[in-house]
């Protein structure tokens, strides 16, 4: 079992990858994404999808190594991620709009690497790894472009795009920046866009120092923030795709994540009335819905006391 690591160490020494992924957990992230077991040869080497805990037992079962149900989230951010941007594995390329937060997110060993790696041990192998640096660089370019062309832009304003991560809570994000708002903040100003991939998407910093709005930098933000100067509004809204609405313990958090004097509006924004239906019972008084393909009604839990 430990030679099998060493040399799954020395493999990543030799395609290079940060010093700070040449350890023992990148190394048996590698070997579950060849699926090789202790007995089984290189050139045996498979390309199964594999997901972050399904990694993590493959090391228990196969390499005696236990890992805690907490570092899931090291291996995904401080072994795969380098992986996938030094072009040896793949993410999610049996599905690239999948979601950056879904369950069901798998990554694969590249063509390439995989052709290089059943050749470790061999006359070929220094002949192919060099051939393999040549062409990273062009590798990594291509599946960058793979991924971008799933990403969802957004209109932030007549000069102004950003782009999200794939996905379904993205797509929403962006109707409710380029649907919502104009019909029902018009002349309010973007704040901040959360994204499944990276928490601050857009930050208005200037904004938000300018109306002095504080808030604990740690705390779960809502996934988009409007602020209406003229009506000294601050409107925080929830893209309800997978996870809940506004309800009263959210509406809570969110009151007190927020420090200001400014009128809070909370908004829960749901795709369609049928993720509206499953969540209705949940969303709290005093506070609104919005329902993407119905896209010109809203729905007052307090009448129309605010947005109305």
């Amino acid at each position: 079992m430990q030679n099998k690591i060493k040399e799954a160490m020395q493999i990543l020494i030799d395609l290079e990858v940060p010093r700070g992924q040449q350890n023992e957990r990148t190394a048996l992230c590698l070997l579950a994404l060849l699926g090789i077991e202790p007995k089984i040869k290189w050139e045996n080497a498979d390309c199964p999808l594999v997901g972050i805990t399904p990694m993590m037992q493959f090391a228990k079962e196969h390499y005696d190594k236990n890992y805690a149900p907490n570092t899931r989230e090291t291996f995904r951010r401080q072994s795969m991620h380098q992986l996938v941007e030094a072009g040896i594995a793949l993410y999610n390329p049996d599905k690239p709009d999948r979601p950056v937060n879904s369950p069901h997110a798998v990554y694969q060993i590249s063509t390439a690497a995989l052709f290089l790696i059943r050749q470790y041990g061999t006359n070929t192998y220094q002949i192919s790894l060099k051939k393999f640096k040549t062409e990273t660089g062009s590798l990594v370019k291509k599946y960058r472009k793979e991924r971008k062309m799933q990403m969802v832009p957004v209109q932030i304003n007549k000069d102004e795009n950003i782009t999200l991560s794939p996905g379904k809570h993205s797509q929403l994000i962006k109707d409710i920046i380029e649907e919502f708002a104009p019909r029902f903040l018009s002349g309010s100003t973007l704040l901040y866009v959360g994204d499944t991939g990276n928490k601050w998407g857009y930050f208005d910093e200037k904004i938000f120092d300018k109306i002095g709005l504080t808030f604990d930098e740690h705390g779960k933000m809502p996934d988009v923030i409007f602020y209406n100067s003229s009506k000294k509004w601050l409107v925080l809204v929830e893209s309800v795709t997978s996870h809940g609405p506004v309800d009263s313990k959210r509406q809570l958090e969110l009151d007190k994540l927020f420090k200001t004097e400014l009128k809070k509006i909370y908004v829960s924004a749901f795709p369609n009335k049928q993720t509206f239906t499953k969540y209705s019972q949940d969303i709290a008084w005093e506070t609104e819905a919005w329902i993407s393909d119905n896209a010109t009604h809203m729905i007052h839990f307090n009448g129309d006391k605010f947005i109305g």
